[in-house]
């Protein structure tokens, strides 16, 4: 979990398209730069959920996310938004109470759901 860096609230990490790069490669990157994590990320989306992005000049504007998961393979101590987030390891189901979106706290907990029953519980691959 990351917070966002204007309000503090905790969000996953997530950017806006970048032209030329699909879907799965901009949620690997956004992992870097917010969370300062490499790993292998699902092509397929897990989900999607919505959220009201606020603008610099206040206006709101509706976003779809498509949340990706990704098996962290390394964790870096240097990364380019590190100082403007915090960062913590919890798991999916903290994650869930954490976050305000209604539909990914439900992505959050079906993660945790799949993730259990695939690769049992004590990996960090059942972290968010």
């Amino acid at each position: 979990m990351v917070t966002s860096r204007e309000s503090g609230r905790w969000i996953v990490p997530k950017g806006w398209p970048i032209k030329g790069k699909k879907p799965h490669e901009v949620a690997a990157i956004e992992a870097f730069e917010e969370a300062g994590v490499r790993g292998k990320v699902k092509k397929k989306p897990f989900g999607y959920f919505t959220y009201l992005k606020q603008l610099g000049d206040g206006y709101c504007v509706p976003c779809v996310v498509g949340l990706h998961l990704l098996d962290v393979e390394q964790v870096f101590q240097d990364f380019p938004e590190k100082g403007q987030r915090r960062s913590e390891w919890v798991s999916f189901i903290e994650a869930a109470s954490r976050v305000r979106e209604p539909e990914l706290k439900g992505l959050l907990l079906a993660a945790e759901r799949k993730i259990s029953k695939s690769s049992g519980k004590n990996s960090r691959a059942n972290k968010a």
